[in-house]
């Protein structure tokens, strides 16, 4: 049974504890450093592409996380476009290898489009993806040329790829919208793709 206790005005005033916040003793909770803002699954129909749209501009920067898989072809780079932008006023360089060489490249310069990470295809193992996260830093900031950073890979028992890249869009706007496209082929699917805003420092 519960103990029940009488107060009095004398016990209150000498018993209490004094708290210099409102957090009255407790921790402090802080909030993830990552918000999700969307995220999306291909149905069994595939998908073309995948956009994230009508991105708020309340974060410092942006995070893509991704498993993709192709409905055709063999291994493959997604492509990042922002803005609808499919202008040449892209960069990249990228540096990947299979376990057994590395190699290195750009794909060019200018081109429509930054490397967005690694993908699978037909001629992989049916349960195998590519994975990928991708840092899109100070998208928000209208004074700077945006850049992006991406790391992944995949593994198909034995063969597969480790892929790091880094990517500029040549413009000063700030990013309200991030689109992801297949090297060929459509998303297969399960594809899935989640976008993160990242917060800033308090």
């Amino acid at each position: 049974m519960t103990p029940v206790y009488k107060l009095s005005a004398n016990s209150v005033k000498n018993g209490r504890t004094v708290y210099g916040s409102m957090l009255a003793g407790n921790t402090a909770f802080i909030a993830t450093s990552f918000e999700s803002i969307a995220t999306t699954t291909v149905d069994s129909y595939g998908s073309s592409s995948v956009t994230f749209s009508s991105i708020p501009a309340t974060y410092s920067h942006l995070q893509v996380r991704a498993i993709n898989r192709k409905t055709g072809g063999t291994w493959g780079q997604t492509r990042l476009t922002v803005n609808s932008d499919t202008g040449n006023n892209y960069a990249n360089h990228m540096l990947y290898g299979d376990g057994s060489s590395a190699a290195s490249g750009n794909n060019g310069f200018p081109i429509n489009w930054i490397s967005g990470g690694v993908e699978t295809g037909t001629t992989q193992s049916a349960s195998v993806f590519g994975s990928y996260v991708i840092d899109i830093l100070d998208y928000a900031n209208t004074n700077k040329y945006k850049t992006t950073r991406s790391l992944g890979g995949g593994d198909n028992n034995g063969s597969g790829y480790c892929w790091f890249s880094s990517g500029v869009w040549m413009n000063t706007n700030a990013i309200t919208s991030i689109t992801l496209t297949p090297e060929n082929n459509n998303y297969a699917q399960y594809s899935h793709f989640a976008l993160y805003g990242i917060k800033g420092a308090a």
